[in-house]
């Protein structure tokens, strides 16, 4: 009998980690290893973790987000919320209040904005790293400039879209203050 792999539960402390969601066929076979107060179910495998769960993003002393499937992937009827999302061992990384660590990526086709962990392979060390505060904010501001149309009565431009790209490239890539870009526009 194969010995059931468990890691430490304090392995997950203080860690941001980005799921992909997957069908619950993946599951099939395998044993809860955890079932938490809150309903959410793990899964340990040697190659990483299953989470069932109907909430993600912050979770206690952790960041774990959810990347769904495609819309193309779901049945219709499969509206459940509660999602299974699987995680390699080697994409936890650490978290904490007082490092840089986040750095943001910008969704021009669907007009959202995300943080990456520093330690992401796809880092390509050309976004500003940031505290989770920090990282907090330049999410609003970022997120406003996308959905909001109000800040944009203050400026000439014949393009909205080229004017909010160059805005946000700016709070991405660069050090500067919202109000000292839209000075400098």
């Amino acid at each position: 009998m194969e010995k059931v792999f468990r890691p430490s539960p304090k392995s997950f402390k203080n860690t941001f980690c980005i799921f992909n969601e997957v069908f619950l066929d993946k599951i099939e076979g395998l044993q809860i290893q955890y079932d938490s107060k809150s309903g959410s179910k793990y899964y340990y495998t040697k190659e990483g973790m299953f989470r069932l769960s109907n909430h993600w993003g912050r979770l206690a002393n952790s960041k774990w987000r959810l990347e769904p499937m495609e819309q193309d992937s779901f049945e219709t009827g499969n509206e459940s919320k509660f999602k299974l999302g699987f995680a390699s061992w080697n994409e936890f990384y650490p978290d904490n209040a007082e490092e840089e660590l986040y750095y943001l990526e910008a969704n021009y086709s669907t007009n959202t904005v995300n943080y990456q962990h520093k330690n992401n392979p796809k880092y390509d060390k050309k976004a500003i790293l940031r505290t989770s505060f920090e990282t907090t904010k330049k999410i609003k501001q970022i997120r406003n400039l996308f959905n909001l149309t109000s800040w944009a009565k203050y400026f000439e431009y014949d393009d909205l879209d080229e004017l909010r790209r160059e805005i946000i490239n700016q709070l991405i890539y660069t050090n500067k203050t919202l109000e000292e870009i839209k000075r400098e526009l």
